[in-house]
């Protein structure tokens, strides 16, 4: 049975009710269209959000790490660049001692022995500016050059994980005469120079074994440049999928919601007007 009142009208309230419902929905819609962004807030999603946010994380951990690979690399690349400089002096010295070796010179060989001894000075000046030569610590890692070099680049899921960090180890790399072994060699005879051929051949064996490590070490870098780069796409994708609003869908419900907003109006409209029907029943 119908319950007429001039006190409660239950329609307009239950269309007042649907209506704010409707509003609510359109305004989320418009936030989500306007801002390109799903979760906007915690209430949207606080699961979602706090799994969007770790992927985030993810994502700044490994841009950073990327800046440190590119970081060690170019130490690296200053250091080969200073190894490049030390082969072409031990080249260098190569010649002179193979000149000195021969038994057809007829020049001072004493010359050719001070020039030698200048080149050894120059090879001790490159390993040092490097970082590389006899008496280096390499263990400051304020200093420019450090001998074991840790780049953190990220990515695993332990951050404290060593899989997180590249290391170029050459605490054991000395690329001086003295660690080359060149540093008592004399050409000032002829017995002694060629002495000295074999000697700086193997200074060229063993400074092609430190080359080898800083190469290796600048390949491993780039890989993880790139294997970070693929993750940070991932990463992006997975945050995306979670945080990011689906444009297509938000702007057919916002066409859905306009029409319910329009229809809700019109039914408190007509709501509001059925008390007068109730003062019919008076007259």
């Amino acid at each position: 049975m119908a319950n007429f009142s001039l006190v409660n009208n239950t329609s307009a309230s239950a269309s007042q009710a649907r209506l704010a419902v409707t509003n609510n929905s359109l305004n989320q819609t418009i936030q989500r269209l306007s801002s390109g962004l799903r979760i906007n807030r915690s209430g949207d999603d606080a699961a979602g959000l706090a799994v969007a946010n770790s992927f985030r994380s993810d994502v700044a951990v490994l841009t950073q790490g990327i800046r440190n690979a590119n970081d060690g690399i170019s130490t690296l690349q200053i250091v080969d660049g200073g190894l490049n400089t030390i082969s072409n002096l031990l080249d260098r010295a190569s010649t002179l001692a193979s000149q000195s070796a021969s038994g057809t010179f007829s020049g001072n060989r004493t010359t050719l022995n001070n020039e030698l001894t200048a080149v050894l000075s120059e090879i001790d000046r490159q390993a040092q500016n490097i970082g590389l030569g006899t008496g280096v610590a390499g263990t400051d890692p304020e200093a420019r050059f450090v001998k074991i070099i840790d780049t953190y680049i990220g990515g695993g899921a332990d951050a404290s994980a060593t899989g997180n960090v590249v290391s170029v180890d050459l605490s054991s790399s000395v690329a001086d005469s003295t660690g080359l072994g060149i540093n008592a060699v004399d050409i000032s005879t002829e017995a002694g120079a060629q002495t000295a051929i074999g000697t700086i051949r193997a200074a060229v064996t063993t400074l092609g074994d430190i080359q080898g490590v800083v190469g290796a070490g600048q390949n491993n870098l780039t890989q993880a440049i790139d294997l970070a780069s693929t993750q940070i796409t991932n990463y992006q994708a997975a945050e995306s999928a979670i945080r990011d609003a689906d444009i297509a869908a938000e702007a057919s419900n916002l066409a859905r919601l306009n029409t319910l907003q329009q229809a809700g109006v019109a039914a408190l409209a007509q709501a509001n007007t059925s008390g007068q029907a109730v003062l019919s029943l008076l007259r």
